[in-house]
């Protein structure tokens, strides 16, 4: 991936939930070359490319893990990390139901699984962590340009789409407790030609990334809830 400059900020902090690959792993990636220090988490303790990464990245990157539909697990990273503090805390972990189907076709176990990963994880995640973020410092979720309801003209992917949709109105619930102080944001990164989204989608990871990055940097310090997209455009509910 092409490394970009026009970010870096050496000692700026990010604590990036799920980047074992494809966005996660490339969004480590792109803001370890930018001189942030991250760490980032994989799910149990098969090696991975961020591992690869981690390696190569002379100690920018650390990895933690976790599974984010396992309370206890998300506690237990609390108390690995509870004497650290970060600029960022971003929850990319995400999956989407297999076989793709209607609502009506699929199983309760595999809606319950991507509910409760794509939805029910990042609050979690967020609810439990949000205290190792700097007072001044973001909070962010990858969401999709899916998730919008309003946009939802074609129908498809209903699934993940009401999951995107949960998160969305959950992340709405949780800012509204915050009172509008704190920077919020959902990011909808494009259909990005990653292991998720295949090799149909419209844009590469070059395209993607840098952008999703810069569009987080430039909100810091912005109070309230956004939900844009990669190059900073709002999406409608």
């Amino acid at each position: 991936m092409t490394t970009t400059n026009s970010n870096s900020d050496p000692g700026k902090r990010v604590l990036l939930i799920g980047a074992s690959r494809g966005l996660g792993l490339a969004l480590a990636q792109e803001w370890s070359n930018n001189g942030w220090q991250v760490v980032a988490t994989v799910r149990g303790a098969r090696r991975t490319p961020l591992h690869d990464l981690a390696e190569d990245s002379a100690g920018r990157i650390e990895i933690e893990t976790v599974d984010i539909t396992e309370p206890a697990q998300i506690e237990a990273l609390h108390d690995r990390l509870a004497d650290r503090r970060f600029d960022l805390l971003f929850v990319n972990a995400g999956v989407t139901n297999e076989p793709e189907g209607t609502v009506a076709e699929t199983s309760a176990e595999e809606f319950t699984r991507v509910m409760v990963t794509n939805a029910l994880g990042p609050l979690r995640v967020i609810e439990a962590l949000q205290d190792l973020v700097e007072p001044a410092g973001t909070i962010g979720a990858m969401s999709s340009g899916q998730g919008s309801v309003a946009d939802n003209v074609r129908g498809g992917h209903e699934v993940y789409r009401g999951s995107k949709a949960a998160l969305n109105t959950f992340m709405r619930s949780y800012a509204a407790r915050q009172g509008g102080e704190r920077t919020l944001v959902l990011m909808a990164p494009g259909w990005v030609r990653t292991e998720l989204g295949g090799p149909d989608a419209r844009y590469s990871i070059d395209e993607s990334i840098p952008n999703i990055v810069k569009t987080i940097d430039s909100l810091r310090g912005v109070p309230g809830l956004r939900y844009v997209d990669f190059l900073g455009r709002t999406v409608a509910w």
